[in-house]
């Protein structure tokens, strides 16, 4: 089986690969810096806000802010230990120069009005550096023109109808067009420093500021990071996916979006770009459950209770929405915009997302699951979560038969997909346990009758016998990697026949050396081109071998997928043809599904004694 996908275009001016970037960001918002020391995206204030550095949607329209050395013959990149401070070294025939780019978490152990601003320090260690600064903000999307102040005590004030950005700066500035910059050469143990605050006052950065917000930065991130659980072998990236799950969440509710971008395109094509900056009841749940694994119970506990907010305000006899906004509203329209011409060319951009408006059946599935694992192993439900969790499987009960869109959110028309059937059952399962456990009042005969049905439904109608597989939905031939969840879900036994010859079909028509595809796109999901493969697919793949027995082959595909993390262990929705880095960045079902693939491969190796495989499939 083929799946073709458009290579990417060379390298355009001013466009960075996106897996040539880091993350930063202060539990509000995030900034992508990239290798060269480029910041193109920054959405102030916050994840949803229009962006204020959009570079990385159109290198002349969309805004940036960089700070770069001349002459440098290479850059590389690092987070310091345990943090998000992302290091960018610039490294010259004659010089050696280090950009420090972090962001204050805004917590209650943070200072107050330290949150919402890009802290950038630039340090010499060795020879003479000539160092360039360029900040040209472009806000509401590069819509709304601004206007450029530039102050005598080195400091300049960007003004516009959408806000204002004040640069602070320790050297002076001066206007170049719609941005300020400045050039000054250093000499080893000097620094420049600069500050981009979101609605602040411009003026000179004060001496030793900088130092200060970084020492309290580091310390914020070492002292959350300080509560992880894990000590297994994968440390390194486990801790690092933890540390971007965190940066993916909002503070002030507990809502954490699927990415911090919007339309990165899945496919040079164009088409399959869309706007992740929100949170979608299915990702959040999963992501709760691997924080919880870790030991970090403080965010699980602060999105149960943004859950339980917008379960309360659904409309009687209305089912959760697959999506919401980080502050829980319920209505993002989605609208292109037209003016910008995507990265690299790959239109359209989308602001706000049309899955809003769909059905998707399985999200009750992922939400029941991680209550009931917050229920066990953090702290009691409230009964009113309960009740209000009640009257959303009563909905279920009536509509689960119901076509809907589906787990991958497809546009080519609603269908009754299998996985929505499982996570059915996985639903009504789950609240009986709770039920259980807890003695709470419930319909329990009814839920039991509504599971039963729901599991002979996907044993009886979505199995073929022909293909030796489970497919993606009743009457259908195509194959699904969603259905690799049915060992982590306990619908099926890791080693069950029907569930074994189902992983080698997929491994006939869905893995390509280790990687795998979520399903054939082809036509069927109402959308042009093909797009890469799926990494929270290949790490769901390394957990079903795990708990087949295939530990060898699983460790395989586990370490050979690091590779694919970009140079700082981050990873986007997919991966090209070349390797290359596809969809939003960075993604945090990708990061969470790392994280349970792990642990469980950590539990696998302790109990293996045979020997490590070469490559998938080999015995």
């Amino acid at each position: 089986m083929k799946h073709e996908l458009t290579a990417p275009p060379p390298a355009a001016a001013g466009y960075l690969p996106i897996e040539d970037h880091g993350i930063i960001g202060d539990l509000h918002t995030v900034a992508l810096v990239g290798v060269d020391g480029t910041i193109d995206w920054c959405c102030l204030p916050r994840f949803d806000s229009p962006s204020v550095f959009g570079g990385l949607l159109d290198a002349r329209r969309g805004g940036s802010f960089s700070v770069s050395v001349r002459d440098v013959e290479r850059t590389k990149q690092m987070y310091m230990p345990d943090s998000n401070v992302l290091l960018t070294r610039f490294l010259a025939e004659h010089a050696v120069a280090e950009l420090y780019d972090f962001m204050v978490p805004d917590h209650p152990a943070s200072a107050a009005g330290a949150a919402r601003q890009i802290i950038r320090q630039m340090r010499v260690l060795r020879g003479r550096a000539t160092v360039d600064v360029r900040c040209r903000p472009a806000f509401d999307y590069g819509r709304t023109p601004h206007t450029v102040t530039v102050l005598p005590d080195a400091g300049a004030l960007f003004g516009s109808t959408a806000g204002s950005l004040a640069l602070r700066s320790s050297v002076p500035l001066s206007t170049d067009g719609e941005a300020a910059a400045a050039t000054v050469t250093l000499e080893p143990g000097q620094t420049l420093e600069l500050s981009a605050q979101w609605e602040g006052e411009p003026g000179r950065i004060e001496f030793g500021e900088a130092n200060r917000l970084l020492d309290r930065t580091l310390s914020y991130w070492d002292g959350w990071l300080r509560q992880s659980k894990y000590s297994g072998r994968y440390r390194e990236v486990v801790e690092r996916s933890a540390l971007v799950l965190k940066l993916l969440v909002y503070q002030p509710t507990g809502a954490l979006v699927a990415a911090p971008t919007t339309s990165l395109p899945e496919s040079f094509q164009g088409g399959r770009n869309w706007d992740y900056r929100y949170t979608w009841i299915r990702d959040a749940a999963f992501t709760l459950y691997a924080l919880m694994r870790l030991g970090f119970t403080e965010e699980a506990a602060a999105f149960i209770d943004w859950l339980h907010q917008r379960c309360v305000e659904v409309p009687p006899g209305s089912g959760l929405q697959v999506l919401y906004g980080i502050d829980g509203r319920s209505e993002l329209p989605e609208t292109v915009l037209e003016h910008l011409e995507g990265y690299r060319g790959a239109k359209p951009v989308r602001v706000g997302n049309a899955a809003v408006l769909q059905t998707q059946l399985d999200i009750h599935g992922e939400l029941m699951d991680s209550v009931y694992l917050y229920n066990k192993y953090g702290e009691p439900i409230s009964y009113e979560l309960w009740e209000a969790l009640t009257r959303q499987l009563e909905w279920l009960e009536k509509h689960w038969e119901d076509p809907d869109d589906g787990i991958w959110e497809t546009r080519g028309g609603p269908r009754r997909f299998t996985y929505s059937a499982l996570m059915t059952w996985v639903a009504f399962e789950r609240a009986m346990r709770i039920a259980r456990h807890r003695g709470m009042p419930a319909p329990v005969e009814r839920w039991r009758d509504t599971a039963a049905e729901a599991y002979h439904y996907v044993q009886d109608a979505c199995w073929v016998p022909e293909l030796g597989a489970y497919t993606q939905s009743a009457d259908s031939s195509v194959l699904d990697a969603s259905l690799l969840v049915m060992p982590l879900v306990k619908f099926a036994g890791p080693k069950d026949p029907r569930f074994l010859s189902t992983v080698r079909g997929m491994e006939r028509q869905l893995v390509s050396d280790s990687l795998v595809y979520r399903y054939r796109s082809e036509g069927f999901d109402g959308l042009p081109g093909g797009e890469g493969t799926f990494n929270l697919c290949s790490f769901w793949y390394v957990e079903a071998l795990a708990r087949a027995g295939r530990v060898g082959e699983a460790r395989y595909v586990f370490e050979k997928m690091i590779t694919h993390a970009n140079h700082l262990g981050l990873y986007a929705e997919e991966i090209g043809p070349a390797g290359e880095s596809l969809g939003n960045f960075p993604q945090a079902f990708t990061h969470l599904a790392l994280i349970s693939a792990a642990t469980n491969l950590d539990r696998a190796v302790g109990t293996h004694r045979g020997p490590i495989a070469r490559r998938c499939g080999s015995s």
